[in-house]
This record gives structure tokens, C-alpha cells and sequence, in this order.
């Protein structure tokens, strides 16, 4: 139980911003719900005054249906014919008292029976403010649907009855399809109502953006919660509740993290009398860790393919996440800046630095949670990674894990247009598409994330699969587009090089056959680019053979350099100091060592870091000096 009390204890320490909405990026609208509060998409907009009559009615745009409301436990797991109302705003076959009248079909029980009884105890009770006492004294008047037919918000047929849907036959009617019918995807009763009160004397807040509104229902409610069980979160001796949130990861979603349904599904038959004794949980701490973990998903968590990782310190939001590379956070300037292993290091713990901080007040160290999350079937949700860390642990572990596994890597400040290349660590996400390729299916991506999250919490080895797929895909760059390869070889390199720790700045001095293999490659690939120039945009020899290279080298090495002859005559004399490196490489391996044997990863190594240096001296000049002074 410790993710649901440190669930309850973030909502506790975040209660300053219960009610408060925040935007995400998408233009979503989200915040941190009250207790007995949930969030729905709202069709229909309806504003009554404050002497209790209708005053209008729009139906909402595409974006600003997002509605806060108070939920009863009822309401919150509500299915199929089940009557069980929301307290205040509801479909229209709820709220309206005329929907019979209409021809509005009901199976059982009339809804609107169980919700103005509801809403009657909430605006009688001392709790009520006058915004509930104005809109239930409205409904109560039973004439909801008469009133949206002479706003024409909703229609009716030639005999008066609410079109159920949309059909041809009721073009005669109307001169076009009306506007409600392409609001509400199923029919004119599942259209969903928001009340709001409209005064002429002043400008109230909307009654779902509205704090006292809230404090209101929850005094009320809890009012009538029965009954005081142990806890098995807190300890304390409190209401408990059987009925837990759904809507976890995004406004759609069913699947419930805590369930109890003997009666159908034999969850605990056998074993316990009750669910009760498998599990109790107070409503308090039901509502606050799961409103805590909505508003945490949506502010800071990362979902795939509907698998939500998250990471939050109870006391913060500003905790790094491990799917996120620190360096993107700040763009850096538009130059070429060449870093040693170390200084790299140094950079990082530079970084990281500025989210150490020291002991709590009362001495404990702050902790970081790390919760993944997903669902197998639309009803249930799993948690399938929990840790609670110290938080200096866990800063230590990335900051090893963003210095050991880097390599060069492509930053933008400025939307794409200028690039700079820098060290770096490839983000999970990076690694999958790197692995799987850039049209990888999210199954596998989230699959791959999962499975690196002990290498970069735990310090293992990232799995060998993953490095062979991502070795064997980088060794074959004709397979894909060149903007993919280049990805692919950087993140690859990452991957290889921490276990190597080799630095990305050519080692003239190694003599690893493997790694010698891979500057013999990379200098004839720049021989002959130099030879095409800029215009030519095809793949070099070097780039074609790469594959078989990578499992015959020498073999494959004597098809390459035939084939660089005539680029040689093409250069003449430019490619004097391409084609001394290119014999000097080659007489570094030794007899024994040029043969067939297939190349290691560290062939990718120095293959890198020598076209790197090239590029880098042909940015400079330097490579043009080199050739006329040799």
C-alpha cells in the first residue's frame, strides 16, 4: 500500500492547487480534483438565474466540454440500466422532468425521480450555497426540455418528440442537420448537461470552476458517509468505500487499480467473507491517491500506447524523469562544442545538481516514487513497476546512467531549423526506435522502455537482444532513410559504448582489430563522397557493403577498395592524405588479424569517431592543408 499513501500524502501536500486548471500542450484541460469530484465532457450548457428561471442555452464547441463535477460513489460506477445520478450536472434523461413528456423512454425507474430527490437533500441541507438552491429550484419546475426546444438546442419531430437520431426523413423539418446531433455521437438523451447561474448584478465564477461550489458538496457528502472501518493505508479508523475512481490515464478510461465484484467475478470467494477483509481502504485516501494520480499523469507522466510511466517526489514536482534526456530541457547554443568523457560527466552532474536537495525539516530524505501502469483488459489496471527510492539514490543512478551511456547526439534550439551536435544519452524511446526502427508498433516501444528501466535504476546491463537489434539495423544502413541510419548509428554507438568507454574523439592509438575495421570503412566512405561531391546524393560503396563488411571484413574490404580506385584518379592529388591514412590504417591490424571473422560493435566505434574527425577537419579546412601539404 505504500504508492497509495504516497499518492495521498502528494495530494495533502498539493491541496493549494485542488480546483486550479492547467492546460497540457495538447490544449487539454486538466486539474487536481476535489474528493468526490470527477471530470466529463459536457454537451449542453445551460444558464438559469438566480430566481431560479431560464435564462439560455448553447452547445459547447469541440475543446470546452471538459466539465468538473460532483460525483456520488454510485454515480462514479455506474453502468448499463443502473439509476445512479450525479448530484448536480447529468445527462438529459436524468435532469430533465419533462423527458417523458417527450417521449423520452425510461426502463425501470425514472431517473429524474432519483436525481431531483438527490438534489432536493444537497439544496435543503446547511451545506447548500445559493447557486445549488437557483438551479434546483429551476428543475424542479419539470420544463427543461421545453425550454432547449424554443432556445433550439435539442429537436423534436412533427408530433413533438425528441428525435432519438438523426435520420433523412427529418430534412422536411429542418433546413439542416441541427448542430446537437453532431455534438453528441449517440442520441438527443445521452446529450450531457452543465448548469451554470447567470446574474445581471455581478460575475459570478463558473459553478464548475467554482471552490465553494466544491466545499459545499464534499461537506455534505461526507456528512452521509456511513459507517468507520480501519484503514489499511493510514491506520486510522475512518468511512471506508468499496467503490474505487476509474479515468486514471485520460477521461475514457474504465479500467479501476482497486475492484471488488464477488457477486459476478469471484474475485475473493473462498479466501475472505468480504472484500472488506482482502482489502480496506478509507474514501478520504481512496479519493485523494487517485485524484493525486490523475492530476500527475496528466502533469508530468509519459503514456504509451496506454501504458502511463510516472515518476513524482511527494513534496515536488520538478523530480527528473528517467525518460527524458536532461540536455533537451535546456537547447544549447547553435556550435560545435567537443566534449571529453569527463567533462561530459561533470556536465551532467552540473545538471542533475539542481534537483539535489538537502535533508526535510524533519529529517527525512525526500523520496521518489516510480510507478508504471497498465491494463490487459478495459476493466483492470495493473501496476506493473513500483519503487519508492531515496531521492539522492536515485539522482546518482541517473547521473551513472547519463555518463556512461552516451555518444554524439543532434540538439535543436530553434523548431528544427539548426542543429548542433554534442554528447549526449539517448532516451529510452530513442533506444526502442533504434532497436525496432522509426515505424516500430508502441507495443514493442513500451515493452522496450519497461524492460530499461532496471538498467537505469538498478545499474544492469542493458539486454544483449536489444543491442544486437540495434547493432544489426546500424549496420545496415541502405534498409533506411539516411536522417533514420545516422539516428540509429548515434543511439547504437550509446549503447556499445558503455561497456566500451571509449571516447567519441578518435584514438589513434588503438589497436582493436575491430575498431581499426571500422576507421578502414569510414575513411573510404569519405574518400569517396569527397570524389561525388555535395550534388550526389547516392550511398557510397562503404555504406552499400556495410552489412556484408560487418560479417566478412576482409573479404569485403578488397570489393570496397577496388571499387575506390577510380574515385582515387577522379581526386588525383586531394586524395593523397585520405589514401596515406587508409594505408596506415591498414598496416595497424595485424597478419593474423585481417580476416573474416565478423565485427564486433566497436567496429561501429571507430567507424564514427573517424568520420567524425574528417567532417570535422573539412568543416574547418584543415583536411584541404593536410592534402596539398602531403
Amino acid at each position: 500500500m505504500s504508492w497509495l499513501l504516497n499518492l495521498y500524502e502528494t495530494y495533502e501536500a498539493n491541496a493549494d492547487r485542488v480546483g486550479i486548471i492547467k492546460e497540457k500542450s495538447n490544449g487539454q484541460e486538466y486539474t487536481l480534483l476535489p474528493i468526490s469530484h470527477t471530470t466529463q465532457t459536457a454537451h449542453v450548457e445551460v444558464e438559469v438565474t438566480e430566481s431560479g428561471e431560464f435564462h439560455s442555452a448553447r452547445i459547447l464547441a469541440k475543446g470546452e466540454g471538459s466539465t468538473l463535477i460532483p460525483c456520488t460513489e454510485g454515480a462514479a460506477s455506474r453502468s448499463g440500466s443502473k439509476v445512479a445520478p450525479y448530484p448536480l450536472h447529468d445527462k438529459l434523461s436524468y435532469v430533465a422532468g419533462d423527458f417523458t413528456a417527450y417521449g423520452g423512454k425510461i426502463k425501470k425507474e425514472d431517473p429524474f425521480v432519483s436525481y431531483i430527490k438527490q438534489l432536493r437533500d444537497w439544496a435543503e441541507s446547511p451545506f447548500a450555497i445559493p447557486k445549488v438552491k437557483s438551479i434546483y429550484q429551476y428543475l424542479s419546475k419539470r420544463q427543461l426540455i421545453k425550454d432547449l426546444v424554443e432556445a433550439n438546442i435539442v429537436c423534436v419531430d412533427e408530433n413533438g418528440k425528441l428525435i432519438e437520431k438523426w435520420a433523412k426523413n427529418y430534412e422536411g423539418l429542418y433546413e439542416e442537420k441541427p448542430p446537437i446531433f453532431s455534438a453528441v455521437s449517440s442520441e438527443q438523451a445521452s446529450t450531457f448537461i452543465r448548469f451554470n447561474v447567470y446574474s445581471s448584478s455581478e460575475i459570478y465564477d463558473a459553478v464548475w470552476k467554482d471552490k465553494e461550489m466544491f466545499n459545499s458538496f464534499v461537506q455534505y457528502y461526507n456528512e452521509r458517509l456511513q459507517g468507520a472501518d480501519l484503514c489499511y493505508v493510514t491506520g486510522e479508523t475512518l468511512p471506508s468505500t468499496d467503490k474505487h475512481a476509474n479515468k486514471i490515464r485520460h477521461a475514457g478510461d474504465k479500467a479501476k487499480l482497486i475492484s471488488a465484484n464477488d457477486s459476478s467475478g469471484f474475485t475473493y470467494r473462498g479466501r475472505f467473507s468480504t472484500s472488506k477483509e482482502a482489502v480496506n481502504i478509507s474514501y478520504d485516501v481512496s479519493q485523494k491517491a487517485h485524484n493525486a494520480l490523475k492530476w500527475l499523469i496528466n502533469h508530468q507522466g509519459k503514456v504509451i500506447d496506454q501504458r502511463a510511466f510516472l515518476i513524482w517526489e511527494n513534496t515536488s514536482l520538478d523530480a527528473p524523469h528517467f525518460l527524458d534526456d536532461p540536455f533537451a530541457l535546456d537547447a544549447p547554443p547553435i556550435k560545435k562544442e567537443a566534449f571529453t568523457n569527463k567533462e561530459f560527466a561533470r556536465a551532467v552532474a552540473k545538471v542533475l545538481d539542481g534537483y539535489r536537495s538537502e535533508l526535510d525539516r524533519d529529517g527525512k530524505l525526500n523520496r521518489i516514487n516510480i510507478l508504471v501502469l497498465d491494463s490487459a483488459t478495459t476493466g483492470r489496471l495493473a501496476v506493473l513497476y513500483y519503487r519508492d527510492l531515496n531521492k539522492e539514490f536515485y539522482l546518482d543512478r541517473l547521473q551513472h546512467w547519463y555518463s556512461t551511456c552516451f555518444w554524439m547526439k543532434r540538439y535543436s534550439n530553434d523548431a528544427g531549423k539548426n542543429y548542433v551536435e554534442r554528447l549526449g544519452t539517448p532516451v529510452p524511446k530513442e533506444i526502442a526506435l533504434a532497436a525496432y526502427g522509426a515505424k516500430a508498433n508502441e507495443k514493442l516501444v513500451k515493452g522496450l522502455i519497461e524492460r530499461m528501466l532496471p538498467c537505469i535504476i538498478d545499474g544492469k546491463q542493458i539486454p544483449l537482444d536489444i543491442v544486437r537489434s540495434a547493432f544489426q539495423r546500424a549496420s545496415n544502413p541502405v534498409s533506411m532513410d539516411k536522417w533514420e541510419w545516422e539516428t540509429t548509428l548515434r543511439v547504437t554507438c550509446a549503447l556499445i559504448n558503455k561497456k566500451e568507454r571509449y571516447e567519441v574523439a578518435l584514438d589513434r592509438e588503438n589497436t582493436n582489430r575491430d575498431y581499426l575495421f571500422g576507421r578502414l570503412l569510414a575513411l573510404a566512405d569519405v574518400l569517396e563522397r569527397q570524389a561525388l561531391g555535395t550534388n550526389e546524393t547516392r550511398a557510397t560503396n562503404a555504406i552499400r557493403y556495410m552489412n556484408s563488411f560487418s560479417k566478412h571484413p576482409a573479404r569485403t574490404w578488397k570489393t570496397i577498395q577496388d571499387s575506390l580506385q577510380p574515385y582515387q584518379a577522379k581526386l588525383g592529388t586531394r586524395a593523397l592524405y585520405l589514401s596515406k591514412q587508409i594505408d596506415e590504417v591498414a598496416s595497424s591490424i595485424s597478419f593474423d588479424d585481417f580476416n573474416n571473422k565478423p565485427l564486433s560493435g566497436k567496429y561501429l566505434l571507430g567507424f564514427y569517431s573517424q568520420r567524425h574527425e574528417l567532417y570535422q577537419k573539412k568543416d574547418k579546412g584543415h583536411l584541404e592543408e593536410e592534402t596539398i601539404n602531403n
